[in-house]
């Protein structure tokens, strides 16, 4: 059986979608590059905002104009997850999968095709999507908070947490096959094992996974910032193992909408956490999310938030537009803002984010920057390109051009000498 197979949405789809074509390989499947030579077509979907859930449906209806007879769809992932109706809104497809039915893949695939596939999904058997050099380790599913924006608790419901031991042997396997980033990812990292442990055991883990023998780095994405403890920047300042990036969402700075969102802490608990780290981490790199345009926000609220910005001066910074998600408590609340307008603040806070990134990239000229390990060539500039611990995967960060003096392969480590930047990007010679 070929199989085609489209992963939309997050790194931790990316993983669901890992996990699932490594049961159908397992039962002799093959992954194909393209829809018109496959017999089984796939869609792992996100439904997590209103764009995403567009990306998905439209997907979906272009890959039911390759079926022919034999061929089948399915849709798995978050979106039948979320919605129980699909099957009379889009008849083109064949089966749904929910997240919570990913146990029943085998028998709707053999439901389809009478075919005898066994088994079930399983992290010692995941078929690796990313470059050899790097890895996603989702260590668990679900989320504990319920941030009065966020859906993810409706679709992938509450924290349920893998054991250290498992997670201990998927990373060891990643390295002895020559990963050196081991990215640990999950709804809410920081959380880790509150389910099995009775306690946040993000420390406990990463005190088995550092002792794992071999040159790997270990980075930590989505921190809430409420349980980012002094034990773990303190753990993170003492091993060099694990990257000093703190991936911390806070999405707003004010109390009002902190307190509106339904995050937990304030404003004065944010600035004691941002500086705490830079005062025991100065290297160290610190990402964030906010969004702009969530329901009671005024211009003054997002005015205030840049002048926040402008004080931390965050390495790294995106920003979003409030989606108003059904089921969710933002839902329900008045003053609600015009797209227009949101769109409007979200301009003002990237602007202001862009001067803060060229001003902090430009400090790195004349550095040098050790361990930046080689992801691919840019075939315009004719330079390799590269990432160290300051950059996370997927482009979220930007990139450093390498003029190198010797050919490299995938995941090479180079020492280079800063000789240019801008906002997202250094560009540098190797040593």
């Amino acid at each position: 059986m070929k199989v085609y197979l489209v992963s939309l949405g997050c790194a931790k789809n990316m993983v669901d979608s890992e996990l699932i074509v490594g049961l159908l390989e397992n039962n002799g499947a093959k992954l194909v590059d393209s829809p018109e030579e496959a017999d089984l077509l796939m869609v792992n979907t996100c439904a997590f905002i209103e764009s995403a859930r567009k990306e998905a449906i439209d997907t979906i209806l272009n890959l039911a104009d390759y079926k022919t007879t034999g061929k089948k769809l399915i849709v798995c992932g978050c979106l039948p997850q979320r919605y129980d109706n699909l099957a009379s809104l889009l008849p083109e497809v064949d089966a749904f999968i929910s997240i919570r039915d990913y146990g029943q893949i085998s028998t709707v695939v053999n439901n389809l095709f009478k075919s005898h596939f066994v088994g079930n999904i399983s992290f010692a058997n995941k078929h690796i999507a990313t470059p050899n050099y790097m890895r996603y380790v989702k260590i668990s599913e679900g989320c504990l908070n319920r941030c009065a924006f966020c859906a993810i608790p409706l679709i992938r419901g509450k924290l349920v947490s893998r054991t250290i031991s498992d997670i201990v042997a998927e990373v060891k396997q990643s390295v002895c096959e020559g990963a050196y980033e081991i990215n640990l990812i999950s709804q809410d990292t920081t959380r880790y094992g509150y389910d099995l442990y009775k306690k946040n055991a993000i420390v406990d883990l990463l005190k088995e996974l550092v002792e794992i023998p071999g040159d790997f780095k270990i980075r930590l994405l989505y921190l809430y910032p409420d349980i980012v403890s002094d034990e773990l920047i303190e753990f993170i300042k003492n091993n060099p193992k694990v990257m000093p990036y703190f991936d911390i969402p806070i999405q707003h700075s004010e109390d009002k909408m902190l307190k509106l969102m339904n995050r937990r802490g304030n404003k004065e608990f944010l600035i004691n956490l941002l500086t705490k780290i830079k005062k025991e981490i100065p290297h160290a790199i610190i990402r964030t999310t906010l969004i702009v345009g969530f329901p009671e926000e005024t211009d003054e609220d997002v005015q205030k938030m840049i002048e926040f910005m402008q004080e931390i001066k965050f390495d790294r910074l995106g920003a979003f537009t409030y989606s108003k998600e059904e089921g969710t408590a933002g839902e329900k609340m008045s003053n609600q803002i015009p797209e227009a307008l949101k769109q409007k603040r979200y301009n003002e806070v990237m602007a202001a984010q862009l001067a803060i990134a060229t001003t902090k990239s430009q400090e790195y000229i004349g550095k040098t920057l050790q361990d930046c390990f080689i992801t691919g060539y840019d075939e315009d500039n004719l330079m390799y390109t590269a990432r160290n611990y300051m950059y996370a995967p997927d482009d979220i960060d930007g990139t450093i051009y390498v003029a190198a003096k010797d050919e490299h392969k995938l995941g090479d480590l180079v020492t280079i000498v800063v000789k240019d930047a801008d906002a997202y990007s250094l560009t540098g010679e190797e040593l």
